[in-house]
């Protein structure tokens, strides 16, 4: 497992925070068996510490972020929701293979068994061009609010780089800012 920490917004982790991190996480790897890239940001807002780990595993990916009076008590909080959606994931592909394993030991089969067909993405049925013209990131904020989107791609006026603002869950926006 190859764990970083990132501080953010003033925080600073200790080597004891680092350390109890290590360990805990330590615990997740008897669920792989490939290499385990782990991305930990701890964050001070205003009056509250926020923990955020990412999972990456091949493919996979599993994310859990908490906001508590304490990066100790949020690393107790956030551990479980990670466990909780590998383990999720995990089962869910045991109960595949036990599926088809039972399949093959059957000798006479009722019907002819048939592979699951992976789910087809929608299609795209609708396609937008737009001029990107230079826009402030509050005339943007103004536009999500006036238009009533999630999200609102423009060309940022200060930066000259391609935006992209979006609504998030807690209701505060989000920036993508595209480097190319």
């Amino acid at each position: 497992m190859k764990i970083e920490f990132i501080d953010r917004d003033g925080y600073k982790s200790s080597a004891r925070l680092q350390k109890i991190v290590n360990d805990k996480l330590g615990k997740l790897s008897k669920y792989f068996d490939e290499e385990v890239k782990i991305r930990v940001v701890c964050r001070k807002l205003a009056k509250q510490e926020k923990l955020e780990i990412t999972l990456t595993s091949k493919s996979m990916l599993f994310r859990s972020e908490v906001v508590g009076d304490s990066m100790y008590n949020n690393i107790d909080i956030a551990l479980p929701k990670l466990e909780k959606q590998i383990v999720r994931m995990v089962d869910k592909k045991k109960d595949k293979k036990k599926a088809r394993k039972q399949i093959k030991e059957t000798e006479t089969l009722p019907f002819e068994f048939l592979e699951e067909e992976p789910e087809e993405l929608p299609a795209v049925f609708k396609k937008k061009t737009f001029n990107l013209d230079p826009t402030t990131l509050d005339d943007a904020r103004f536009a999500i609010e006036r238009l009533g989107h999630s999200f609102y791609v423009f060309l940022n006026a200060k930066t000259g780089r391609v935006n992209v603002l979006y609504r998030r869950g807690d209701g505060s926006f989000g920036l993508i800012d595209l480097k190319y």
